[in-house]
């Protein structure tokens, strides 16, 4: 029997998850970047934000810390690639192997504890919120917000040349448009919103760990895919949806993995699943339908063969 809270457990991972996703989805999808340095900056916005509390900071600021410093871890990858001329994979990977000693050298140690802490959380029940409600509504808040703000960015004459840097980079440099500076600012927004989730996940958990953020590209990947797949990207609003929808929908599928019965460490096996299963749907179909039709002509084929034999004998 599944408990309703489980299912409530699954919807604020999921959307709290989104605002990753969403950060994923500027780097994969508008700019076309393969940026690896999410698996660095959510750790890093966890790291920040863990420390800050811990000493005693306001978990407030402490959470609005973190996305200004994922926006230069972001930035740094951006400048390795368009200044230094790293290709954009090694530029995330080199960005993301020094984030580790960057994030250890934050937290001090490899893990925070947070349970005995206030934040964000506590200070929304301290406001009147009811404690089981307090973390489905700042996540609601947050990927709603997180979304709505994306979505009036990317159809700004900015984020229209943003978005024309990921679709044809000759082009829009023939128009006068800086297509580094694109990069790099595309790059440092993504991580900044990958920060954020790190850092809010961090207080939700009740903990910080170095290694969080390992995976954590494959999953927001796998959202951006799987929302994809299912609501069509015509337009910035719906692809933005899909998104939030499409990380949802994941967490769900993980929690499902869970009561099957797989192993906790077998998650990141089941998250590549979903990915390749994801990516190869379109071949899938594609395969289903050229057998269908093949059928249907070999079925038609066949009748006609019969009727032909019919009207000779």
């Amino acid at each position: 029997m599944i408990s309703l809270g489980a299912l409530s457990g699954a919807l604020e991972q999921g959307l709290v998850y989104a605002v990753m996703a969403l950060g994923v989805y500027i780097t994969f999808r508008v700019l076309n970047f393969p940026d690896l340095t999410v698996d660095g900056s959510f750790p890093l916005g966890a790291a920040i934000a863990a420390r800050l509390i811990y000493t005693g900071g306001d978990p407030v600021v402490a959470t609005l810390v973190a996305p200004v410093l994922g926006f230069v871890a972001g930035a740094t990858t951006g400048v390795l690639n368009t200044k230094l001329k790293i290709s954009g994979l090694l530029a995330g990977i080199l960005t993301m192997t020094a984030l580790y000693s960057v994030n250890l050298r934050i937290m001090g140690r490899a893990n925070i504890p947070l349970l005995r802490s206030a934040t964000v959380l506590t200070t929304l029940t301290g406001l009147g919120v009811p404690g089981g409600c307090a973390a489905l509504i700042l996540f609601s808040v947050t990927a709603l917000v997180a979304k709505l703000l994306l979505d009036a960015f990317l159809r700004t004459e900015f984020g229209l040349a943003l978005r024309a840097t990921g679709d044809n980079e000759v082009m829009i440099r023939s128009l006068g448009v800086n297509t580094d500076s694109m990069k790099i600012i595309g790059l440092g927004l993504s991580n900044a919103l990958v920060a954020l989730c790190g850092a809010m996940v961090a207080q939700y958990q009740g903990f910080a760990d170095i290694g969080m953020g390992i995976g954590m590209v494959v999953a927001g990947l796998a959202s951006v895919i799987i929302g994809g797949a299912i609501i069509a990207p015509s337009s910035t609003g719906l692809a933005t949806f899909g998104v939030v929808a499409g990380s949802v929908i994941y967490r769900f599928a993980v929690f499902v993995a869970l009561r099957l019965g797989f192993a906790p460490t077998d998650l990141k096996i089941v998250t590549a699943a979903l990915v390749v299963i994801a990516l190869s749907g379109p071949v899938i179909r594609r395969t289903l339908g050229m057998e269908r039709r093949r059928a249907l002509g070999h079925g038609k084929a066949e009748a006609s063969s019969e009727n032909v034999f019919a009207r000779n004998h």
